[in-house]
């Protein structure tokens, strides 16, 4: 079988059945429980159930059917649920809070509000736990991505620049404000579009993508909205790029080279105050 990841899911065969839940088979470290509340139904003797390892307020390793918010090796915006003289305990999930010791906050933590943290195991003590140090975790090789490439990241940070962002669960990268045409938070999840790799191994991102191809495709949406809305477009050069973003989820370059693209081609005439259909298919 394969090796037992603790903080991970593991696929693990069911050994033994007892009136408090399963037992199950963990190779060299021997049976695991699986408490009877996680057990699913209809299980039996020899099913392979996959289960999240980790270890219980007792520190014996534990199985649970449950998916928590996060795994060792990743990042995370948890909420702290409590904090005691030790450090912070975050809701990950599970029964068991996922603890942040002081030395691994950048500030101290408070109650009720929420982290970006990245889950590890204590080389010491072999406890799960969550450091908010996150950039000692990031990795420094060289990022393999090329311009345009998409990737999912993170929102990490405000700065003075715009909103550091963790890239693909293991790289730094940052969004300019300038560039920005929406709002986001920290602990945000998106889609974004590398801009360039700098040197330092930094990642600029951007949020849509960039060059004709994202035109093309926008000037197509562009042509699909004045058709459903009656061959007429209240949105036009003078419009405010908010407002445009709210609709669209296009900066307002993009947006007047798209209206440049459907003129060229005799689709659109352009009025005081909006765009209207010329012809229709």
């Amino acid at each position: 079988m394969n090796k037992i990841q603790l903080g991970k899911r593991n696929d693990l065969e069911v050994v033994k059945e007892v009136d408090f839940g399963m037992y199950l088979d963990g190779g060299e470290i021997g049976e695991i429980l699986l408490p009877k509340r996680y057990v699913p139904e209809g299980a039996k003797v020899g099913d392979i159930l996959n289960v999240f390892l980790y270890l219980d307020s007792e520190e014996r390793l534990v199985a649970t059917t449950e998916t928590p918010l996060t795994e060792v090796g990743e990042f995370s915006y948890l909420k702290v649920n409590w904090v005691n003289e030790s450090g912070a305990f975050l809701n990950w999930g599970l029964m068991k809070d996922l603890f942040c010791p002081f030395h691994e906050q950048k500030m101290r933590m408070q109650q009720d509000k929420s982290y970006i943290v990245y889950t590890y195991i204590d080389a010491l003590t072999y406890r799960i736990v969550a450091s908010a140090k996150v950039d000692k975790f990031l990795s420094k090789e060289m990022p393999p991505y090329h311009t345009g490439d998409k990737v999912n990241i993170l929102i990490q940070q405000k700065t003075d620049l715009g909103f550091k962002a963790i890239v693909e669960g293991k790289y730094s990268g940052l969004i300019y404000q300038n560039e920005l045409f929406q709002n986001i938070h920290t602990g945000d999840r998106l889609i974004a579009y590398i801009k360039q790799v700098r040197e330092d191994g930094k990642i600029d991102l951007v949020l849509q993508t960039h060059g004709r191809k994202h035109v093309k495709s926008f000037s197509d949406q562009l042509y699909e909205y004045i058709q459903e809305h009656d061959g007429f477009c209240p949105y036009h050069d003078k419009s405010p790029a908010e407002d445009i973003y709210e609709v669209f989820q296009v900066s307002k370059k993009t947006f007047k080279q798209a209206v440049g693209d459907l003129y060229k081609k005799k689709k659109i005439q352009i009025e005081e105050n909006g765009l209207r259909l010329t012809i229709t298919d």
